[in-house]
């Protein structure tokens, strides 16, 4: 039995889906079943509830081999300790009392890097994987870089205005990968009963691409020009207050954000094993022209 949180996510959906195709038993956890498609719904076991809650997650964990563990986005947390921390306690605990033998997680590149101290979300991302890891399970940390699927929460700019925004140097050459392949990543580590021990996976994409490179690929892609504008920290972080995030998730995102600015993504050689293969140009075709175009 494979355990998958956050299922209804841009990651945890496509897990999902491939386990399913895989022929594996899936379990989910998932505060509202509605919001999963009743095709699948038909074919795994739902435990209703959050995966912070601990007798949602020891209900799930019973007689689970492997979890997929996804920490759900909490714009109004107290803290990033809070939201990746604190909400991963009871899981951990259960992790443990269950005998849980494999989890694969989803964390932040940046452990290698002294900037990792001071880099808000991958801060906190990454205190979370050493609780994992302290309760002895095998354990997979796919460690990412910048999603290329983070580009549609900017839509509705891209269509409208020809630009999207970040406070990052738009000649700065970082990886970036598309979800579909984090997904495919968890999902073989899931149905992969061989490996064992606690280890970091980086899952970089293709190629390090900057914000000016994007938008020469969205502008041919899209058939319209797309311009990437560098804005302050400053604007960056009142953005995400205007949106109703706290005060410290704000500047969580704001600290992640400068933090990749020096450089935090660059701290893993590329390899064959940690590099994707789905390059922005084929994300652009695949995703972002039918959101945006039809």
């Amino acid at each position: 039995m494979i355990v998958v949180t956050a299922p209804a996510g841009d990651i945890g959906h496509q897990v999902v889906e491939n386990l399913l195709a895989r022929d594996a038993s899936v379990r989910v956890i998932v505060r509202d079943p509605s919001k999963l498609p009743d095709a699948v719904l038909q074919k795994l076991e739902v435990v209703q509830g959050s995966h912070a809650d601990a007798d949602t997650v020891h209900r799930a964990f019973e007689g689970a081999e492997a979890v997929f563990w996804l920490v759900p986005a909490d714009s109004k947390a107290e803290s990033v300790t809070a939201a990746y921390v604190d909400f991963s306690r009871p899981a951990a605990a259960a992790l443990k009392a269950e005998g849980v033998k494999r989890v694969v997680g989803i964390t932040a590149l940046g452990r290698t890097t002294p900037l990792a101290g001071k880099a808000g979300y991958v801060t906190g991302s990454l205190a979370m994987d050493d609780l994992i890891a302290s309760t002895g399970v095998d354990f997979r940390a796919l460690t990412m870089p910048s999603f290329m699927d983070n580009i549609l929460m900017q839509a509705a700019s891209i269509k409208n205005q020809g630009l999207f925004f970040s406070p990052i140097s738009g000649d700065l050459k970082l990886p970036s990968c598309a979800t579909r392949d984090i997904a495919a990543v968890a999902s073989r580590l899931l149905t992969d009963p061989s490996w064992s021990g606690q280890e970091d996976i980086a899952v970089l994409g293709p190629e390090n691409i900057s914000f000016n490179d994007m938008a020469e690929i969205m502008s041919e892609v899209l058939g319209t020009p797309v311009r990437f504008q560098q804005i302050p920290f400053e604007a960056y972080k009142a953005r995400f207050l205007q949106f109703g995030f706290s005060e410290a998730m704000a500047q969580g995102m704001t600290d992640m954000a400068d933090a990749k600015n020096r450089g935090l993504d660059l701290g893993i050689e590329r390899t064959p094993e940690n590099t994707t293969p789905t390059s922005f140009r084929q994300w652009c075709e695949d995703v972002l022209r039918p959101a945006l175009l039809g």
